[in-house]
C-alpha cells in the first residue's frame, strides 16, 4: 500500500517582493509540516507552479491544472499536481514601499485596473494518478469557491491519509468526506508503464516519422526538447516518449515542465528530455545540439551537427508499416473501387496500446536472444551479471549497425541488464514476448494481416493491464458552478487550520502502524531465455551454403598440414588465406584446430608450425572489429597449445608469433573472455555438486545453461543454512580468483613480445585510455587510480625490457583490479594478485629470452631462391638483388584480371640495379601459377617518375614501404620491400638509381660506361668549359679541308674559337670523302628524270652496299675505310644529296655551275649554326657571306636549307627555325616605303628575299621571263582529275583548310597591291583543329583580288587550294571533296609558319611565295600529353575508381597530336606533288619541323621506306639537323628539370600509323619501329645521345678511333646493331613488302583512323622487353634443357600461352619465320653452310617471279593473287586466300611485279598459281629441299619416247629427282649429282616435242649414262644448266 498524496501545499504570489522585477511565489501553507521519513519534501515547488514565472494579471483567468514532475537526489520521481486559480490583489494592503510609490506616480493620471495574483493548490505524490489529483484538487476548489458545507481541513486530511495498493490490479474506492466518490484502478503489473492516451496523442501531434526520429534520438542519448503552449501536453508527450522506450528506462535528466528560472539547464552537457513552454521558443533557438519537437506545430528540428542513427533495416520499414496500419487503417482500402462502408477505428485509448504493442514487438526483435549473451559471474550472495556486447552484435550480424551499438553502449541498456539480467525474478509481458514470440514474429514477417492480429493481441494485454475491470463505477465529484471564477467579490482562499489537519494525519498513521502489513508475495520464477541467436539467424543460411566449398578447402588444408603433406598444403594455402575474408571460414579454422588440439597433436614441426601460425595471423587480420572478439576468443586457447621444440627443454608456443594484432591490447576483449571463462567454471562448480547428489539419475538430460543453474540456486538460496551459504560464497570467490591468476598469465603471454627489447606490444592506441572503452558498468576507485598513474607515465616507447615489463604489469594490474572488484574478490586475494603479477611477467620474460635466442638459430623459412637476371656484355650490377614483392598495378591482366588467366602478380623476387637497367626477377606468390619466372625491367635512362608510397601490409607478408617506378618505355615497377630489407638499403637503392638516371655528364651514360666498370666514367674536363675550339685545331681543320680540293674560296670567320676534336674530325668529314671515292649507284627503281641528274657527275660514294653473299662485313673492308665510312654521320646528308641530285661537294667547292643548288661548307666550323650539320644545300646563286647574315633572322640561326627534292616536279622541301621578330618585319616590309638609307635590317631582309627568290628560281617551271607560274613541270597524271589511281587524293584546298583549322574568324587574306603576294592567315579554333572535325562549310579565306586575277582559271587540282568561296565539305573519312571555286594562281613557295609568329605580317606585292600560318602544339603540350598517355596505358592502382581506359586515352590528346602532325605532313606532300616548294618553319626548327619534314620525305619518297633509307632519313633529319635528344630525353643532371618530351617517339608513332595503313610499302616491320622507340631512350647506344653533330664531334663520337673497338659485342651505334641482327634473323623485315614504283602515300589522319600503338600496352613478363636481343635469345634454351632432364613427365606438344606473360611471336612465330627456322635447323643437321635468310628470300622471290611469268602466259584466265583494281596506295594485306582446283591454298605475295598495276604482263593479269607451292617447298616432312624445280622433257631409255616430267634440283641431298607431275609425291627416279661428269647443249632428236627450239636441248652425262633433256624455251634451258652447274661447283 502507498499514500495517494504525500504533501498538500498552498503556494501564493509573494506580494512583498513585487517591486523587484519578476515576481516570486511563496509557500503559504503545507501539510504535513514535518517531512515524512521515507519521503522528504521536494524543494522548489513554487517554481514549478508557475513555470513561465509569477506575474500579476489584469483579469481573472479560468483555473488551470497540470502535473509537473520533480526528480529528487535518489532518482525518485515526484508528481506535482498544480491547480491554479486567480485572486484579486488588495491595493490598500499596508503601506506601499518607497519604490512602489515611485513606480505608481507617473501612471497616476490613469486609474490602474485591479490586478489578480495566481494561487496554486499542489499535491505532491510518488504515484501518477492524474485524474484522481485533478478531481481531488477540483473538489477542494469547489468547496472554497461555492462555499460548500464540508470542512476543507477534513477533506485535505482525508486526502493525505488515503492509502491505495500500488499494483496488482485492485480497484479502490475513496471518499474525501464531501459527499464524493472516486474509484482508483491500479495496474496489474507495475513494470509496464501506464500511458492512457498520451502515446496516441503524441503521434497525432507529430506524425510517424517524427516520433520515430525522437525515439531513436532518445535511445542514442541525444538531447530532446518539447515545446508547447500547454503544460499538460508537455507532460503527456514526455510520458508517452518514456512509455515507448519500455523495456528500457530513461536514466538521464527528465523534466516534462521546466520553469523559466531554470532555462540554463538546457545547456547541460548530458542528455535530457525536457518540456518548455513555447513562449520561450526564442531562447531555445541558440541551442546547437538539441533536437526540438514543437507539439503545437507538429515539427521536429534536428540541428545539422547531429546525426541520429535510425533503426536497422528491415526493422525500420516494418515498424513504419505497422504504425501506419494502426494509425491510419483507411490507408489500406483507400484505392479500392468499393471500399467497405465502415472501417473500424479503435478508440483513442486502444490505439494508444496498439502503438505501444508495435514498439514492444520492435524491442523484442532488436533484443532477441540477449539472454544468451549474459555472463553470470557470481550467483551468491547476489547475482553479478555482465552482458557480452561484442558476441551479441556479432551473432546477430549487426556489428556494423550504428543504432544497436549505441543502444547497447547506453545507460538505459546498462540498467536493463542490471534489472532484467537476474535469472530468478518476476516476469512480465516483454520477457514472454522475447522468449516465445521470436518464432511467431519471424513466421508472420511480411504478412500484414497476421502482424496486425499480433499487434491487437498485445494491445489487449496492455489495455487490460491498465484497466483490469471493464465496468468502472462512476466517479461522483462536485464541480464548481459555471463561470464562478469571474465573480467580482470572491473572498481569498482561507488560511487552513494546521492543527486539525495534523490531527487527522496522526490518527491515520497510528491506525496504520497497528494494522498488519499487507505483504503481497511476488511470483518469482526462472526467466525463460528463448531460442539461441543461432536459431534466430538460420534464415541467413544461404550465405553459408555458398561458402561450403571454401570451408572444405580450409578443412583439407589443415588436415594436409597435420598429415605432413606439405606440398598439397602449400597449394591450398593461398586459397585458405583468401577464404579467411569470410566469417564462416574463420570459425571453421578455429573449430578444426581445436579438434587437433583435443587429439593431442599440438606439438608441430617447423613447417607445420609456420603454416598454422600464418593461418592464425591471417584469420585475426581479416577479422572485423566486433567479430575479432569471437575469433580471438576461440584462438586464445589454441595459441597457448600449439608449439614447436626449438631445442631440448626449449619450446616455442604459437602465441609468440601472433602478437601483432590490436585485439590483444583491448581490455574489453580480455574482460569478455575472463567473464566467459568464469561463467563456465561456476557452472561446472554447481554441475559437479549436482551430479554428486544425483548419481542415480542416469537418464540423459539436456545440458543446463549457466543462467538456469543460477536460477535454481537463487530459488534454493533462502532455504539453505548459513554455513552452506558461506561455503558456496567462498567456493565462487576462489573460482574467480584462480581465473584471475590464469588470465594474468595468459595476458603476459600475448603482451610480452618475443624480442623483449622491442616494445611492439603497446604501440596500439587502446591501452592509454582503457576505462573509457570498457564495456563493464561498474567502475571503482582502485582501477581509477591505477589508470591515472598509468596515464601519467609515458614509458611505452622506450626500448628497455624493463619498460616493457612495467607497461605489461600495469596493464594486467588494471585489468585484475577491475574484474576482481566487479566480481567480488576479497581484498586479501587482490593484494596477493598484485604481488604475484610482476613475478609472472618476469618469469615469462626469462623463458622468452631463451626462446628468442633459439628461434634466431633456426634456419629461416625457405623463401624462394633469388633468380639472377642475365646481363648484357658490359652491363654490370650496381646493387645486388634486394628481396621485394612486385605488386600488381592498375593493369589487370597480370593479376588475372577481367580476362582471367593466372595471377602472376604479386610476385616475390628481387630487384637488381645494373649500370643499364632496373630488373625485377622472381616468381608469382600464388603457388598454383607454378614455377614461372616473372621478369619486368626497363632501362634506367627511361625512368620518368619515382614515387614512394607509405607502408603497406600485403596479405600474409608484412612489407615495408612501397616504391613505384614509372618509365617512358611504358612500364611500371611497383615494388614493396621485404621485411628483411633494411630501410637503409632501400634508401641506398634510391640514391644509386637517381645517380645513374641523371649522370653529371653524358659520358656517365651506359653507352659510354659499358664495359668500363661502373665507377670509371671519365669526368667531364673541367677546363673545357666553353664549347669553343682552339686555333691549333682550326689550322688542322683547314688543312683537312684543303685535301683534294682545288681552292677554298674564303677562310671563314675568326680562327680562334674551335676545338681539337672538331678539326680532326672536320678533316675527315671533307678530306676522306674524296679519298675513298666510289661510284654511287642509286637504287634501280628510283625514277631518274632528265638532265638534272647527270650520271657522269663526280660523286662521292660512302656507300656500304656490299655484295650480300660475302659472309661478314669485317672480312671485306679494310678496318680503316670501314671506320671512316660507317661512322660518318655527315655521310648521311652527302649521300642523300647526291641521290637526290642536289649537287656534290666537289662541284660545290669548285663552284662548277651544274645545278641550281650547291653544297655549302659555310657551317663547316659550326660557326653559323651550332645545331646544323657541317654541309648544307643552298641555292647556287647565294654566297656564303650572305648566308651568315640571313641566319640572324631565324631562331637559333637555323636559316632555310634544302633537305629534299621531288624527283618529278623538282619542287624542293626546305626547313628552318621560326623567324625572329625583326626578320619578319624586314621580310614583309613594303619595299616602296621611303628609306633614309640602306640600314642593316633593310639589307638583311633584301638578302632574305633574294634567298627565297633563288629557291623559287631553281624550280624548272619558273621559266618565262616575267617569272609567272606556268604549268610546264607537271606530269599528265596530275593534270587529269579523272585519274583512277588518284581517287582519294585529298584536294589541296580542303587540306589547307583542315590544317589551318576550319572556320575563319575574320577577313582571311590581306591582299594589297599586286596580284602575286599572298599571305593567307587563318585562325584555328582549338577544338576543331585538335579533334580533326572539319566544319563542312564556311569561309576560310576571302581573297580580294585585283582585276585580272579572276580571269585565270587553272587546273582543278592546283587551284582548289586557295578557293575563295570554297564550299568544301569534308567526307566522313577525312578525305575532302572537290572544291567548287578555283584560284587562278599557285604560289611557287609556301612557307608553313607558326600562326603566333606571323601576326601583323604585311604581304609584299612582288614575291612568289605565300605564308600558311598554322597552329601547332608546343613541347610543353607533348610532355603533358605523354604523361597522361603513360597513365592511361600503364595506370597505377587507385583506391577510387579510375576513369575508363578509353576516356583517359582521349583526355591525353596524344592521338590528336598525331592527327595534327599527319595532317600537316599530308598537306606538304600535296603541295610538293603539285610542284610548289615548301619551307617548313615552325618553332625552333628542331621538334615539329623535324617531324613534319621527315614524314613528308617518308610519304613522298619510297627510298625512305627501306631500311637503309629510313636509317638515312633519321641520321639526316634528326641527328645531323640537331634534334635535341639529350635535352628532350632529360638524359643528364642538367636537363633533369626540363622533363621528358618524346618528340621522336611521336614521329615513330606517326610512321607506325602509316605502316598500318600501307603494310606493303615498308621494307621494315613494326618491330623495327618498336625497337627504335625503346632504344632511343635506353642509352644503350650512342646514336641518340647529345643534341647535335657539333656536340658529338666535340666528344669524339662522330668517328671512332682506330683501336677503340674493344670487343665485337659492344655496338656503339644502334644502326650497326640492327644491321648485324638483320643479317642473323629477319625480325626487322616486313614479309609483305611489295612496293609500287614512285608511290606517294596519303594516309588518313582522322582520329577514327588512328590506332593505339601496341608498343604502349603490351608486355611480356616471361622475359622482359624483347628489344635487348641477346638477353631474350638466351632464355628458351634453358627451358629445353629442363624439359630434357625431366624425361619422366609426359612430353606434350601443347603450349599454353598466357596473356602478358608469353611472347606470342616466339611461341607461335608467323609462317615464314617458322619455315626459315626449320631450314636453318635442317642445314645444321646436314652440316651445310647456312645460307643467309635474305639470300634465301631473294631466291624464293626470283623463282616465284619466273613461275608467275610462265603461268601467266600459259593460263590467261587464272585466278588473281592481287587484282589491280585494288587501289595501289592502300593494299593493306599481303596474304590472300585463294580457291583453286586443289582446294584452298595459301598464296603469299612476296613481290608484286606480276600483279601491280604498273606492270601488267602483256595485257593479261599475272596469276601465280604456283605460289601455292611455296609451302610444300619448305616442308621438312617430305625430307627434301627443293632448290630449283620445273617441267623438263626427258627422253626415255633406249627406244622410249620423250615425256614431260617435273624435275626437282635438291642442293641439300645433291640430287636431281623427277616426278610424274607437279602434284605427285612419289619420286619416279633420282640422278645423283656426284656421278655427273658434264652438262652440254644438246641437239634436236627424233620424237622430241615439235614446238621447242633447238637451243632448248641439253645433255647430262653421268658415269652410267647420258640423259637427254629439253626445256620449254631457251631461257629456261639456260637456267637449268646454270643451276646444275652451280650445284656441281658448290660440291
Amino acid at each position: 500500500m502507498a499514500r495517494l498524496a504525500d504533501y498538500f501545499v498552498l503556494v501564493g504570489y509573494e506580494l512583498d517582493k513585487r517591486g523587484s522585477g519578476d515576481g516570486q511565489g511563496q509557500i503559504l501553507q503545507r501539510f504535513p509540516e514535518k517531512d515524512w521519513e521515507d519521503n522528504p519534501f521536494p524543494q522548489g515547488i513554487e517554481l514549478f507552479c508557475q513555470p513561465s514565472g509569477w506575474q500579476l494579471f489584469s483579469e481573472r483567468n479560468p483555473p488551470s491544472f497540470f502535473v509537473a514532475v520533480l526528480t529528487d537526489i535518489s532518482s525518485e520521481r515526484h508528481y506535482c499536481a498544480c491547480f491554479t486559480f486567480w485572486e484579486a490583489v488588495e491595493r490598500a494592503q499596508g503601506h506601499p514601499r518607497k519604490g512602489e510609490e515611485e513606480e505608481e506616480e507617473p501612471s497616476s493620471l490613469i486609474q490602474p485596473a485591479q490586478l489578480f495574483a495566481p494561487k496554486s493548490l499542489v499535491l505532491v505524490s510518488r504515484l501518477d494518478h492524474t485524474e484522481v489529483f485533478r478531481n481531488s484538487l477540483g473538489l477542494i476548489y469547489t468547496i472554497y469557491v461555492d462555499g460548500l458545507s464540508a470542512s476543507l481541513e477534513n477533506v485535505i486530511g482525508n486526502l493525505l491519509t488515503c492509502t491505495i495498493p500500488i499494483t496488482g490490479g485492485a480497484q479502490r474506492t475513496i471518499s474525501l468526506g464531501a459527499g464524493d466518490r472516486q474509484v482508483i484502478q491500479t495496474p496489474i503489473n507495475d513494470s509496464l508503464p501506464v500511458s492512457s492516451c498520451s502515446v496516441a496523442l503524441l503521434f497525432r501531434q507529430l506524425g510517424i516519422t517524427n516520433v520515430l526520429c525522437l525515439f531513436c534520438a532518445a535511445l542514442s542519448e541525444h538531447k530532446i526538447l518539447f515545446l508547447s503552449s500547454s503544460y499538460q501536453r508537455l507532460t503527456d508527450a514526455c510520458r508517452a516518449l518514456l512509455a515507448l522506450l519500455f523495456p528500457l528506462k530513461y536514466s538521464f535528466t527528465y523534466v516534462p515542465i521546466l520553469p523559466a528560472q531554470l532555462l540554463e539547464v538546457l545547456s547541460t552537457p548530458t542528455p535530457f528530455i525536457i518540456g518548455v513552454s513555447s513562449i520561450f521558443q526564442a531562447e531555445t533557438q541558440e541551442l546547437l545540439d538539441v533536437i526540438v519537437a514543437d507539439l503545437d506545430g507538429g515539427t521536429v528540428t534536428v540541428p545539422e551537427c547531429i546525426q541520429i542513427s535510425l533503426l536497422p533495416e528491415p526493422l525500420l520499414h516494418q515498424t513504419r508499416e505497422a504504425l501506419s496500419m494502426v494509425l491510419d487503417p483507411e490507408l489500406e482500402v483507400a484505392d479500392l473501387a468499393f471500399p467497405p462502408s465502415t472501417v473500424s477505428v479503435s478508440s483513442l485509448k486502444m490505439q494508444d496500446k496498439e502503438i505501444r504493442a508495435v514498439f514492444l514487438r520492435l524491442f523484442a526483435q532488436l533484443l532477441q536472444g540477449y539472454r544468451w549473451c549474459l555472463h553470470i559471474i557470481r550467483i551468491h550472495p547476489e547475482p553479478v551479471i555482465r552482458f557480452h556486447k561484442a558476441a551479441f552484435l556479432c551473432q546477430r550480424g549487426l556489428v556494423e549497425d550504428d543504432f544497436l551499438t549505441k543502444v547497447l553502449e547506453g545507460m538505459a541498456f546498462a540498467g536493463f541488464v542490471t534489472e532484467r539480467g537476474a535469472p530468478y525474478r518476476a516476469i512480465d509481458l516483454f520477457d514472454e514476448l522475447v522468449a516465445a514470440g521470436a518464432k511467431r514474429m519471424r513466421a508472420e514477417e511480411g504478412n500484414k494481416q497476421k502482424v496486425l492480429r499480433h499487434i491487437k493481441e498485445l494491445a489487449e494485454l496492455l489495455y487490460k493491464n491498465e484497466n483490469p475491470y471493464p465496468a468502472v463505477t462512476m466517479h461522483k465529484v462536485q464541480k464548481p458552478t459555471e463561470g464562478c471564477h469571474l465573480r467580482l467579490h470572491q473572498r481569498p482562499f482561507p488560511r487552513l487550520d494546521e492543527g486539525t489537519v495534523q490531527w487527522i494525519i496522526d490518527q491515520a498513521t497510528a491506525k496504520l502502524q497497528t494494522a498488519p502489513p499487507a505483504v503481497r508475495a511476488e511470483k518469482k520464477c526462472m526467466v525463460p531465455s528463448g531460442p539461441p541467436i543461432a536459431a534466430i539467424l538460420e534464415r541467413n543460411g544461404s550465405a553459408q551454403a555458398t561458402s561450403a566449398r571454401r570451408l572444405e578447402v580450409v578443412r583439407n588444408c589443415i588436415s594436409y598440414v597435420f598429415e605432413n603433406k606439405m606440398l598439397e598444403a602449400k597449394k591450398l594455402l593461398p586459397a585458405v588465406l583468401r577464404a579467411m575474408k569470410g566469417r564462416a571460414a574463420r570459425h571453421c579454422l578455429t573449430q578444426e584446430l581445436n579438434l587437433h588440439v583435443q587429439q593431442n597433436r599440438a606439438v608441430l614441426d617447423h613447417q607445420q608450425f609456420d603454416f598454422i601460425v600464418r593461418m592464425m595471423n591471417c584469420c585475426l587480420q581479416d577479422c572485423t572489429a566486433m567479430d575479432e572478439h569471437g575469433i580471438a576468443a576461440a584462438l586464445l586457447p589454441l595459441v597457448t597449445a600449439f608449439c614447436r621444440k626449438l631445442s631440448p627443454g626449449i619450446t616455442q608456443f604459437a602465441y609468440s608469433c601472433v602478437q601483432e594484432h590490436v585485439v590483444w591490447t583491448n581490455i574489453q576483449f580480455w574482460e569478455a573472455m575472463f567473464y566467459c571463462d568464469v561463467q563456465n567454471h561456476i557452472r561446472a562448480l554447481y554441475l559437479e555438486s549436482h551430479e554428486e547428489n544425483h548419481v542415480a539419475e542416469e537418464e540423459p538430460r539436456e545440458e543446463k545453461s549457466a543462467l538456469e543453474i543460477a536460477a535454481e540456486q537463487r530459488r534454493l538460496w533462502p532455504t539453505m543454512s548459513r554455513e552452506k551459504q558461506q561455503e558456496l560464497i567462498q567456493k565462487e570467490e576462489s573460482t574467480v580468483f584462480s581465473q584471475a591468476i590464469h588470465y594474468a598469465n595468459r595476458m603476459s603471454y600475448l603482451l610480452l613480445p618475443l624480442d623483449t627489447s622491442k616494445n611492439r606490444l603497446l604501440r596500439s592506441s587502446g591501452l592509454g585510455d582503457v576505462e573509457s572503452v570498457s564495456n563493464s558498468f561498474v567502475t571503482n576507485s582502485i582501477a581509477g587510480s591505477v589508470a591515472d598513474s598509468y596515464d601519467t607515465e609515458s614509458g611505452f616507447e622506450d626500448a628497455e625490457s624493463s619498460d616493457v615489463a612495467n607497461s605489461v604489469v600495469r596493464f594486467i594490474n588494471r585489468f585484475v583490479d577491475k574484474v576482481c572488484t566487479e566480481s567480488g574478490v576479497t581484498n586479501e586475494h587482490l593484494k596477493g594478485l598484485h604481488i604475484m603479477i610482476p613475478d609472472i611477467v618476469q618469469m615469462h620474460i626469462e623463458t622468452l629470452d631463451a626462446v628468442h635466442r633459439e628461434s634466431k638459430r633456426l634456419p629461416p623459412i625457405q623463401k624462394p631462391k633469388l633468380l639472377r637476371p642475365s646481363l648484357l656484355v658490359g652491363e654490370e650490377c650496381v646493387m645486388e638483388g634486394l628481396r621485394v614483392y612486385l605488386m600488381p598495378d592498375g593493369r589487370e591482366e597480370a593479376a588475372g584480371g577481367n580476362i582471367g588467366g593466372p595471377p602472376l602478380l604479386p610476385a616475390e623476387g628481387a630487384i637488381f640495379l645494373t649500370t643499364y637497367r632496373i630488373v625485377f626477377k622472381g616468381t608469382p606468390t600464388d603457388p598454383l601459377v607454378g614455377e614461372q619466372a616473372v621478369v619486368r625491367s626497363f632501362p634506367i635512362a627511361s625512368l620518368t617518375k619515382e614515387k614512394r608510397i607509405g607502408v603497406q601490409s600485403q596479405g600474409e607478408q608484412c612489407n615495408q614501404e612501397v616504391l613505384q617506378l614509372r618509365s617512358c618505355t611504358f612500364q611500371l615497377l611497383r615494388i614493396a620491400f621485404d621485411e628483411e630489407v633494411a630501410s637503409e638499403s632501400a634508401e641506398v637503392f634510391r640514391k644509386h638509381l637517381h645517380k645513374l638516371r641523371y649522370p653529371q655528364h653524358v659520358r656517365g651514360t651506359f653507352a659510354f660506361t659499358a664495359g668500363q666498370g661502373p665507377k670509371q666514367a671519365p669526368p667531364a674536363k673541367a677546363k673545357d668549359k666553353s664549347p669553343s675550339i682552339s686555333s691549333q685545331q682550326v689550322a688542322d681543320m683547314f688543312q683537312g679541308l684543303a685535301v683534294g680540293v682545288m681552292s677554298l674560296g674564303h677562310r671563314g670567320p675568326s680562327s680562334t674559337t674551335l676545338s681539337k676534336n672538331l678539326v680532326k674530325n672536320a678533316k675527315r668529314t671533307i678530306g676522306r670523302q674524296y679519298v675513298t671515292r666510289k661510284k654511287y649507284t642509286p637504287p634501280s627503281w628510283e625514277p631518274r628524270s632528265g638532265p638534272h641528274c647527270p650520271e657522269d657527275e663526280d660523286e662521292i660514294s660512302v656507300s656500304e652496299e656490299l655484295d650480300h653473299s660475302t659472309l661478314t662485313p669485317s672480312t671485306t673492308i679494310k678496318p680503316s675505310d670501314k671506320m671512316t665510312m660507317s661512322h660518318l654521320v655527315e655521310r648521311a646528308c652527302c649521300r642523300d644529296y647526291q641521290r637526290l641530285g642536289l649537287g656534290t661537294l666537289s662541284n660545290s667547292l669548285t663552284r662548277s655551275k651544274n645545278g641550281p643548288f650547291r653544297i655549302s661548307t659555310v657551317n663547316r666550323m659550326y660557326a653559323v649554326c651550332r645545331s646544323y650539320p657541317g654541309l648544307l644545300i643552298v641555292p647556287h646563286s647565294i654566297q656564303d657571306n650572305t648566308i651568315l647574315r640571313i641566319s640572324r633572322c631565324y631562331r637559333q640561326s637555323r636559316f632555310p636549307v634544302v633537305c629534299w627534292r621531288h624527283s618529278r616536279t623538282k619542287a624542293v622541301l626546305l626547313r628552318s627555325g621560326g623567324l625572329h621578330g625583326k626578320g619578319l618585319g624586314g621580310l614583309f616590309k613594303s619595299q616602296n616605303a621611303p628609306a633614309s638609307g640602306p640600314s642593316q635590317t633593310d639589307s638583311t631582309s633584301l638578302e632574305q628575299e633574294k634567298y627565297l627568290q633563288a629557291v623559287i628560281n631553281s624550280m624548272p617551271h619558273f621559266a618565262d621571263a616575267g617569272g609567272r607560274n606556268t604549268l610546264s613541270g607537271f606530269g599528265s597524271a596530275h593534270m587529269s582529275s579523272a585519274d583512277s589511281s588518284d581517287k582519294r587524293q585529298p584536294k589541296l584546298g580542303s587540306l589547307m583548310k583542315q590544317v589551318m583549322g576550319g572556320k575563319d574568324d575574320g577577313p582571311g587574306t590581306i591582299s594589297r597591291g599586286g596580284p602575286r603576294a599572298r599571305v593567307v592567315t587563318l585562325s584555328a579554333p582549338k577544338g576543331a583543329s585538335a579533334k580533326g572535325r572539319e566544319s563542312p562549310r564556311g569561309k576560310w579565306g576571302s581573297i580580294r583580288a585585283s582585276g585580272r586575277m579572276s580571269s585565270y582559271v587553272l587546273n582543278m587540282d592546283i587551284g582548289s587550294r586557295l578557293a575563295g568561296k570554297d564550299g568544301l565539305s569534308a567526307q566522313h573519312n577525312g578525305a575532302p571533296s572537290e572544291a567548287s571555286f578555283l584560284r587562278p594562281h599557285r604560289a611557287s613557295l609556301y612557307i608553313i609558319g607558326d600562326k603566333s609568329q606571323l601576326k601583323g605580317v604585311k604581304p609584299d606585292p612582288l614575291q612568289h611565295w605565300e605564308v600558311v600560318p598554322i597552329e601547332v602544339f608546343d613541347v610543353r603540350q607533348v610532355k603533358a600529353s605523354f604523361k597522361k598517355l603513360l597513365k592511361a596505358c600503364v595506370p597505377s592502382p587507385r583506391p577510387e575508381p579510375s576513369p575508363p581506359y578509353l576516356r583517359s586515352l582521349e583526355e591525353s590528346e596524344w592521338l590528336s597530336q598525331i592527327h595534327k602532325v599527319l595532317q600537316i605532313s599530308v598537306l606538304v606532300v600535296e603541295l610538293l606533288d603539285t610542284g610548289s616548294s615548301v619551307l617548313v618553319s615552325l618553332e625552333d626548327g628542331w621538334d615539329i619541323t623535324t617531324q613534319v619534314v621527315s614524314l613528308v620525305q617518308l610519304l613522298s619518297d619510297p627510298y625512305y621506306r627501306t631500311m637503309e633509307g629510313f636509317r638515312l632519313l633519321v641520321e639526316k633529319e634528326w641527328l645531323s639537323f640537331g634534334h635535341r635528344f639529350s635535352h628532350r630525353g632529360a638524359q643528364t643532371l642538367t636537363s633533369q628539370s626540363s622533363g621528358f618530351a618524346p618528340v621522336f617517339l611521336q614521329f615513330l608513332d606517326c610512321v607506325h600509323q602509316i605502316h598500318l595503313q600501307f603494310p606493303m610499302e615498308f621494307e621494315f616491320s613494326q618491330y623495327y619501329l618498336k625497337f627504335l622507340s625503346y632504344h632511343y631512350v635506353s642509352n644503350r647506344f650512342r646514336t641518340f645521345l647529345l643534341d647535335s653533330d657539333y656536340e658529338r664531334i666535340e666528344l669524339g663520337l662522330l668517328y671512332e678511333e682506330k683501336g677503340e673497338r674493344k670487343s665485337q659485342q659492344l655496338y656503339k651505334s644502334v644502326w650497326d646493331y640492327i644491321e648485324r641482327l638483320n643479317k642473323r634473323t629477319p625480325v626487322f623485315f616486313n614479309y609483305m613488302y611489295a612496293p609500287e614504283d614512285g608511290e606517294v602515300l596519303r594516309p588518313y589522319s582522322n582520329i577514327s583512323n588512328l590506332k593505339v600503338w601496341d608498343y604502349y600496352i603490351q608486355e611480356t613478363l616471361s622475359e622482359g622487353p624483347s628489344y635487348d636481343w641477346e638477353l631474350v635469345q638466351e632464355q628458351p634454351e634453358h627451358g629445353d634443357e629442363a624439359d630434357r632432364q625431366d624425361s619422366s613427365a609426359p612430353q606434350t606438344k601443347r603450349k599454353i600461352i598466357w596473356p602478358c606473360y608469353d611472347n606470342r611471336s616466339r611461341v607461335e612465330p608467323d609462317a615464314i619465320s617458322k619455315l626459315l627456322e626449320e631450314l636453318h635447323s635442317l642445314e645444321a643437321e646436314l652440316g651445310q653452310a647456312p645460307e643467309r635468310w635474305k639470300d634465301m628470300w631473294d631466291k624464293v622471290k626470283a623463282s616465284q617471279r619466273t613461275e608467275a611469268r610462265q603461268e601467266a602466259s600459259r593460263m590467261a584466265s587464272s585466278s588473281l593473287l592481287m587484282s589491280s583494281s585494288l587501289l595501289p596506295h592502300r593494299r593493306s594485306l599481303g596474304v590472300y586466300l585463294q580457291e583453286s582446283s586443289v582446294g584452298s591454298t595459301l598464296n603469299l605475295s612476296l613481290d608484286s611485279d606480276a600483279s601491280s598495276s604498273s606492270t601488267p604482263s602483256s595485257g593479261k593479269q599475272g596469276a601465280r598459281k604456283s605460289t601455292s607451292h611455296l609451302y610444300s617447298q619448305f616442308q621438312t616432312s617430305e625430307s627434301e629441299n627443293r632448290s630449283y624445280e620445273g617441267t623438263l622433257y626427258k627422253k626415255g631409255a633406249f627406244m622410249k619416247p620423250w615425256k614431260a616430267r617435273w624435275f626437282v634440283l635438291d642442293k641439300t641431298k645433291h640430287q636431281l629427282r623427277y616426278y610424274e607431275s607437279r602434284q605427285d609425291t612419289e619420286c619416279k627416279g633420282v640422278i645423283d649429282l656426284v656421278e655427273v661428269e658434264s652438262i652440254t647443249p644438246g641437239t634436236h632428236t627424233m620424237g622430241a616435242p615439235k614446238t621447242v627450239e633447238e637451243k632448248a636441248f641439253f645433255d647430262l652425262k653421268t658415269t652410267k649414262r647420258v640423259y637427254n633433256f629439253c626445256a620449254q624455251d631457251v631461257h629456261l634451258a639456260q637456267q637449268w644448266i646454270d643451276r646444275i652447274q652451280g650445284c656441281l661447283s658448290d660440291a
